[in-house]
């Protein structure tokens, strides 16, 4: 008896599946306490995350810039994920962040959105922007990201 194996899925695919629960997310969400994430479309990906100054403050009683860069990475790297192929993968070559401003507590829901700015063969390059609750821009980011083939043998 052979058993037929559920064909593979795209990137974006696979986002929505995490999204809607057939497939675990990954366990960073978990640990920061990241929620709402969406994929609206190819290309566009969102997440929020409420500040907690006693898991994700600094000493100057800021939100950690650690948290602001996984959240930008987060985004940025799952916009480059929901444009892949069956079998294509990708990583993260760089993350540039800029912080614009600090979040607190006070700042309420911080807001990421990620979006591929450009995708070729080999690499894509993407944005993500962090707001607070009133829009205010906290943090920028720009991540380059290397896509491998489905056919190229890389390890996974």
């Amino acid at each position: 008896m052979t058993q037929t194996q559920p064909a593979p899925m795209d990137g974006l695919a696979q986002l929505r599946a995490m999204v809607a629960g057939v497939l675990p997310t990954a366990p960073i969400a978990t640990t920061l306490g990241m929620s709402a994430f969406d994929v609206p479309e190819r290309g566009r990906v969102r997440v929020e995350l409420v500040p907690d100054l006693t898991r994700h403050g600094n000493p100057l009683g800021t939100v950690h810039g650690g948290v602001h860069s996984t959240l930008l990475d987060t985004v940025c790297g799952c916009a480059v994920h929901s444009t892949l192929a069956p079998g294509e993968r990708y990583t993260s070559l760089d993350l540039t962040v800029k912080f614009l401003r600090p979040a607190t507590d006070a700042s309420g829901v911080l807001r990421a959105e990620g979006t591929v700015v450009q995708r070729g063969r080999r690499t894509a390059l993407a944005e993500g922007r962090l707001t607070d609750a009133d829009g205010r821009l906290v943090a920028f980011a720009t991540s380059t990201c290397m896509i491998f083939p489905a056919d190229d043998g890389a390890a996974g």
